[in-house]
């Protein structure tokens, strides 16, 4: 047999392997990150419920100087819509507010068109806590196998959970000031 060959089987086998293997992650996930704030959620609330206030602490929001962004629905809570459209840094889709229980739950529908399609849910929870408010920061969607296989290679949780915690941290910082 030749090198080449054994290359390529050894290529095949390894190809195959991490397929299999990514038959075996779970159908669906879950991102989750939280924080306790020294503010009431009555001060927290509005900064997540009213979409046009995410550019003061997203942490997407300044990764594309030239972001395209549009409101539409209610102006905050149930209805209200954000839209945006930029690099490659934080591609194109929009969240749709399809909850709002002032001052403790807020459900976003999360649909991205780029860099890839999905359709997720994005849940924040505010909770009494001693000397504050638990803000809770979570994803959940489908697993679909493309994404299966990507774990494999990199931790969407580690990725995402990252980006979580720095949103987190600047509404940390901006309800406590």
């Amino acid at each position: 047999m030749s090198i080449l060959r054994k290359i390529l089987l050894v290529l095949v086998v390894l190809t195959t392997a991490i397929l299999l293997y990514a038959t075996t992650k779970p159908d669906s996930f879950r991102i989750e990150r939280s924080l306790v704030v020294q503010a009431p959620a009555e001060k927290i609330f509005p900064l997540i419920n009213d979409l046009h206030q995410w550019q003061a602490w997203s942490p997407w929001e300044g990764l594309d100087p030239d972001l395209k962004r549009h409101y539409s629905g209610n102006a905050s809570g149930h209805g209200a819509v954000y839209a945006w459209d930029g690099n490659s840094k934080v591609g194109a889709g929009s969240m749709t507010i399809t909850a709002s229980q002032p001052p403790a739950h807020i459900v976003i529908d999360l649909r991205f068109l780029r860099p890839f399609e999905a359709r997720n849910e994005a849940e924040f929870i505010l909770a009494p806590e001693a000397g504050g408010t638990r803000v809770t920061w979570r994803m959940t969607g489908p697993n679909p196998y493309i994404a299966k296989v990507m774990q494999v290679f990199f931790s969407p949780d580690a990725l995402v959970g990252k980006d979580f915690e720095t949103g987190l941290d600047k509404l940390k910082h901006l309800s406590e000031s």
